[in-house]
């Protein structure tokens, strides 16, 4: 029978130092609360090392996962790019820390399934502006002020982001062929003159056969705040280094709420999956050449559960549009969006045709 109770009410997390009563904030260089105000530290209670439980995904579809797997929260809702964040029992209007919108819609509670795991920040905001500061400064036909902005040491967030990891088993039903290039020598006649040569051919031979594979969390983002293409470049994340979900270690951060569905992080996770079958049956199928005519795939045991991922954000504003730079919080890796100095460019170009105007002349000259 479902579990039928009710979810627990918004629970608000804050953790006063118990010396001076100002807030904790989780330290990645620490790996500890500390307090900014006096100094003071305080562990995170952790549990013994076990592997984080799965939830059940048919379970989830029929919204019958036990009510202790599910919170009610309250967040804002940007109305510019739409992210969705938690806040704190008091706050009501806010700025965006994806976008700098004011920030006045809320949300009211919702039924949400909780974290599972959380991969704890490794760096520090000045770490993660050190490496930024890198990957802008190689940055060509950049505008100045990008660098200027990275130099005064603007201040970056630090975002815990929800993804969706999948577990599946797969076994899989292929139909194909197999080809092996051979050659064939033919004789070919040209201006006159008789020539041999090496043709390339290939053999088909139709196979059939079986492949499976058990897949280990899939990951997938569960949000739309970010470009996915910028998010995806921050992997790998080494989730062997997931802890069980504790908000002490979003104390100091603030972390965004899943926006994708869970139906639709597991179709995502099926096509990235669907890649990999196709790769394991054309290496099944053997040979120089692959072709696959039919697959059918059985897909069994799915299980999921949702995770928050570190990432340190930072936005800067260049005629009047937002460009964001993302950090993975784990192992430094920087992606974003990049303005382009038009100034810079068109003198590229102009240097550029000047070059070849003089080669072309001294060429001229020497041919002269």
């Amino acid at each position: 029978m479902p579990d039928t109770a009710p979810p627990p009410a918004p629970t608000e997390h804050r953790f006063p130092c118990d010396q001076c009563g100002a807030d904790f904030r989780f330290s990645p260089a620490e790996g500890m609360l500390v307090c900014d105000h006096c100094g003071h530290t305080a562990p995170i209670a952790t549990a013994p090392a076990a592997p984080i439980a799965e939830l059940d995904f048919r379970a989830a579809l029929d919204a019958a996962l036990p009510h202790v797997e599910m919170e009610e929260v309250r967040r804002l809702k940007c109305p510019n790019c739409g992210a969705e964040f938690e806040v704190d029992g008091v706050d009501h209007a806010t700025e965006c820390p994806f976008c700098a919108t004011p920030v006045v819609t809320d949300t009211g509670p919702q039924r949400r399934i909780k974290p599972r795991g959380v991969l704890p920040f490794a760096l520090e905001e000045r770490a993660a502006h050190s490496a930024m500061n890198d990957w802008l400064g190689r940055l060509w036909f950049a505008p100045n002020g990008l660098k200027d902005y990275a130099r005064k040491g603007r201040k970056m967030q630090g975002i815990y982001v929800p993804f969706w990891t999948f577990d599946a088993d797969t076994r899989s039903a292929y139909t194909g062929a197999r080809g092996t290039v051979y050659y064939e020598t033919r004789h070919v006649t040209r201006n006159g003159q008789t020539q041999t040569e090496r043709v390339q051919k290939v053999r088909w031979t139709p196979v059939s056969g079986r492949v499976a594979r058990f897949f280990d969390d899939v990951l997938v983002l569960a949000s739309q705040s970010l470009p996915k293409r910028y998010t995806d470049a921050l992997e790998p994340w080494d989730l062997s280094a997931l802890e069980p979900y504790r908000p002490e270690y979003l104390a100091g951060f603030r972390a965004e709420g899943y926006t994708v569905a869970l139906t639709d992080g597991y179709d995502e996770a099926r096509a990235l999956m669907d890649r990999v079958i196709r790769r394991d049956v054309k290496f099944d199928i053997g040979g120089d050449r692959q072709q696959i005519n039919s697959l059918q795939t059985q897909v069994s045991g799915v299980t999921f559960k949702h995770v928050l991922l570190p990432v340190w954000l930072a936005a800067y504003k260049y005629r009047g549009k937002t460009y964001r730079f993302v950090v993975n919080g784990q192992s430094g890796r920087v992606q974003g969006e990049r303005p382009w100095s038009a100034w810079k460019i068109a003198l590229a170009v102009l240097i550029g045709a000047l070059l070849a105007a003089g080669i072309g002349y001294f060429t001229a000259l020497q041919q002269g």
